[in-house]
């Protein structure tokens, strides 16, 4: 259902293994990329000002990769659950093991994230609840990385490089503010990069990212990366169903009956208008 297209914006990514030959310049040039065991990606962001019809193109976030842990925090910027179901269905769509944190819970005086962990246990996620100054859920993040290659993915100023420094202080990642205007992560890591902090451990730090669209994913498709709608779908009365306004919609139902969250669905609905047909060319 994904990605049988090979259109990127990179040659290689992050986690490719290559063959490449030094010129006696100490440069190098990649002559080969090794067949990839998985990958995640999203469509390339839009540029501002440019004009672009068709299809926008695949940018390649990682390889190889065992893990993909979406960073969210509960403040500073505020958690905000559409926003991680996007990252959840890109790891999805990709086959990769998706963890998540939700962070900054030393914020959290309302139990708000009590709430949210709640929600994503019980539709089968690891969840973890995090904080760099309490070290609440640090040690438990960090043994579940292990001897694993692990995406840290999220939005600008959710904490993904203050994490990494507490779990592995030795690798003294550059940490910024959030904008006081509005609420939004600053960038501070510039650009991804895998590294070896412990055995087979490994981790990419990512820049943060203002906006996510999973790349490839077809509307009669989406429904399949919403793990919880598994157990209905094939109870629809059609089997083109996208769940929307379909009579006999067994998803619809199970959202009714409280089976599944009114919120999950509302972030599905969302996905679903913005989804571009894909252009065969």
């Amino acid at each position: 259902m994904k990605k049988d297209k090979l259109y990127f914006t990179d040659f290689a990514a992050v986690g490719d293994n290559v063959e490449f030959e030094m010129n006696k310049d100490s440069s190098g040039v990649i002559t080969k990329v090794q067949k990839r065991v998985n990958y995640v990606s999203r469509k390339a962001p839009k540029i501002k000002g440019a004009s672009f019809r068709g299809e926008r193109l695949e940018q390649v976030v990682a390889v190889n990769i065992d893990n993909v842990v979406v960073v969210t925090s509960i403040y500073f910027p505020d958690f905000n659950n559409r926003v991680l179901d996007r990252f959840l269905v890109a790891s999805e769509s990709s086959s990769i093991n998706p963890i998540i944190v939700i962070n900054k819970t030393d914020l959290d005086n309302n139990s708000i994230s009590e709430k949210w962990n709640d929600l994503y246990e019980k539709i089968g996620y690891k969840v973890y609840l995090t904080s760099v100054y309490t070290n609440t859920g640090i040690r438990e993040l960090q043994k579940s990385i292990s001897n694993k290659k692990n995406l840290f993915w999220g939005h600008s100023g959710v904490g993904k490089s203050s994490i990494l420094n507490k779990m592995f202080p030795g690798l003294n990642l550059k940490i910024g503010e959030v904008s006081d205007y509005n609420s939004k992560g600053k960038h501070t890591t510039v650009t991804a990069n895998m590294i070896k902090v412990k055995g087979n451990t490994f981790v990419i730090d990512t820049p943060g990212l203002r906006e996510i669209d999973p790349y490839g994913i077809q509307k009669q498709d989406l429904g399949h990366y919403f793990i919880e709608f598994d157990n209905y779908m094939n109870d629809c009365k059609f089997n083109t169903c996208t769940h929307h306004h379909e009579p006999g919609c067994a998803i619809i139902d199970a959202v009714e009956k409280k089976f599944i969250s009114v919120e999950r669905y509302d972030s599905y609905l969302r996905m679903l208008d913005t989804i571009e047909e894909d252009i065969n060319f």
